[in-house]
C-alpha cells in the first residue's frame, strides 16, 4: 500500500484554493439572483454592499482601504516608501441579471495575489521596488451610467473627472449622487502606478476548446461603436395609410438584420455586430414611433474587415432611409484599431505560466477591459482564464473551481514578477 504524500507547498496552494473558492462565494451573494448570477450595477445597493466587504476583506488582511473622488477603490501596501504602485485588480460592478465572474473574479483574485506577493516580500523571497494596490474600478461595465470603463478612463486621462460625476443614469441620478449613497474608505489621491495587472474571464469559448488553462492577451480587437437615431414621424397605428407611413421603429427594424447580416458578408469569425439599448418615442401601442435611438457595435480582428463593414453600414442607412422614408444619424461614440499590450509583458507571462506548468496561448480580447486604458499609460499585462461554454453577461456565466484556482496562482506569480521589477524601464 503507498501512501500519499504532499509537499508543504501544495498544501499551502490546497488551502489558499479552498480559501479563495470560500470568498469567491461569500462576495458572490451580495446582488445574487435565483439563477445564480448576479445584478449589481455601478453604485446600486447591491454594488455598495459589495465595494463595503470588499473594503472589509482588505482591511482584515492588512491593506489601507482609500477610494479617489470618482469611486475607484483601492487596498494600499506600502513596501517600499515613496515609490510608485504595481496596480492589479478588475470591477465589481455588473451588467443587469449577468455573471458572478465579469470582473468581480478579477477583483478578488488581485487580493489574493497582492496578499501572497506582500508574504513573500515580508519573507525576503523577493526584492520588491514598487508598492501594491489593489484597484475595483468604478462602472467599468457602462450599464447605468455610460461610458463604461468610466474609472479606469478618469485614471488614465481619457476623462475628465468632473466630466464622470456629472454623469446620470436614465432616472436622472447622477454618479455624484450615487457614489454619495455608499462612501466606504478614506478620499485620496489615487496610487500613481508603475505598472498593472488583471485577470478576467475570456468570455469566449477559445481557451475552453483549445484545452489552454490561461490565455495570454496580446491584442485587442478592432471596434466602432455608434450612438443611432432614427427620425421618422408619429403617426397612428391603425388609421394611417401605409404610403403614408414614416415609422421609425420599422426603419430601426430594418437596421437591426442590416447589422446582423452585415457579418454574412465576411468570412465567419471576422466581423461580430450588435444592436443593444432601444429606445423609443412615444412608446404608444396606438402610435407609430417618431424617434428609436439605440446603439451599434462592429469588432473585428481585421481592421481592413472592420473598414469595409463600416462602408457598407453607410450604404445600408442610405437605403433604409429611402426604403423607411426616415432619417438616420449615425455618432461614432468610440473607435480603436488593433490595440497590442507591450509584448515585454506578454513574454513575462508566459514564463510564469511555463515555471508553474500551465497551459497557455497567446490570445486577443474580442471586449473592452480596464487593462486596455491602463495598457496606454503603463506596461500591463493581462491574463485570462477560461469561460464554460463562452458565456458571458448572463446568469449562466461560469468558469470551474480549478481554472479559478489556477488563475490565482498565475496572477500572483506575475504580480511577484512586476514587483520586483522584471519590466522596469
Amino acid at each position: 500500500m503507498t501512501e500519499n504524500m504532499t509537499t508543504p507547498a501544495a498544501d499551502q496552494n490546497a488551502t489558499t484554493g479552498t480559501e479563495f473558492l470560500r470568498d469567491f462565494a461569500e462576495m458572490s451573494s451580495f446582488g445574487a439572483t435565483d439563477r445564480g448570477g448576479v445584478h449589481r450595477e455601478a453604485a446600486t445597493d447591491a454594488d455598495h454592499q459589495t465595494r463595503a466587504w470588499f473594503a472589509a476583506w482588505l482591511e482584515r488582511n492588512g491593506f489601507e482601504v482609500t477610494r479617489d473622488e470618482v469611486g475607484n477603490q483601492f487596498g494600499l501596501v506600502e513596501l517600499v516608501p515613496g515609490a510608485p504602485y504595481l496596480l492589479v485588480g478588475s470591477h465589481l460592478d455588473s451588467q443587469p441579471m449577468a455573471g458572478r465572474f465579469d470582473g468581480a473574479y478579477g477583483v478578488l483574485a488581485a487580493a489574493h495575489a497582492a496578499r501572497d506577493a506582500r508574504t513573500r516580500a515580508e519573507r525576503g523571497e523577493i526584492h520588491p521596488l514598487f508598492n501594491l494596490a489593489v484597484v475595483n474600478w468604478f462602472n467599468e461595465e457602462g450599464s447605468r451610467f455610460t461610458p463604461s470603463m468610466m474609472g479606469s478612463s478618469v485614471y488614465t486621462g481619457k476623462m475628465a473627472a468632473a466630466d464622470s460625476l456629472s454623469t446620470v443614469d436614465r432616472a436622472g441620478i447622477s454618479v455624484a449622487d450615487a457614489l454619495a449613497q455608499g462612501e466606504v474608505g478614506r478620499l485620496a489621491e489615487a496610487p500613481a502606478a508603475a505598472a498593472y495587472a488583471e485577470i478576467h474571464i475570456e468570455q469566449g469559448r477559445t481557451l475552453e476548446n483549445g484545452g489552454h488553462t490561461i490565455g495570454l492577451v496580446d491584442r485587442t480587437w478592432a471596434a466602432s461603436k455608434y450612438r443611432i437615431v432614427v427620425h421618422g414621424e408619429q403617426g397612428h397605428t391603425g388609421s394611417t395609410i401605409m404610403a403614408d407611413r414614416k415609422d421609425a421603429l420599422f426603419g430601426a427594424a430594418l437596421l437591426i438584420v442590416a447589422a446582423r447580416e452585415l457579418t454574412e458578408v465576411f468570412d465567419e469569425g471576422l466581423l461580430h455586430s450588435s444592436v443593444a439599448e432601444l429606445s423609443l418615442e412615444p412608446n404608444s401601442p396606438v402610435t407609430l414611433a417618431r424617434e428609436v435611438v439605440m446603439n451599434l457595435d462592429l469588432r473585428s480582428p481585421d481592421e481592413s474587415v472592420l473598414a469595409r463593414a463600416n462602408e457598407i453600414l453607410v450604404e445600408k442607412i442610405a437605403e433604409i432611409e429611402a426604403r423607411a422614408r426616415v432619417t438616420i444619424e449615425r455618432h461614432l461614440t468610440h473607435q480603436w484599431g488593433l490595440s497590442p499590450y507591450q509584448p515585454e509583458g506578454v513574454d513575462l507571462a508566459r514564463a510564469a505560466a511555463a515555471e508553474l506548468g500551465l497551459s497557455h496561448t497567446e490570445i486577443m480580447t474580442v471586449a473592452g477591459h480596464d487593462s486596455t486604458n491602463m495598457k496606454d499609460i503603463v506596461p500591463t499585462v493581462m491574463l485570462f482564464i477560461p469561460s464554460i461554454e463562452g458565456i458571458s453577461h448572463n446568469e449562466l456565466e461560469n468558469s470551474s473551481d480549478a481554472d479559478s484556482v489556477a488563475g490565482v496562482a498565475m496572477l500572483s506569480e506575475v504580480v511577484a514578477r512586476l514587483l520586483r521589477g522584471d519590466l522596469a524601464g
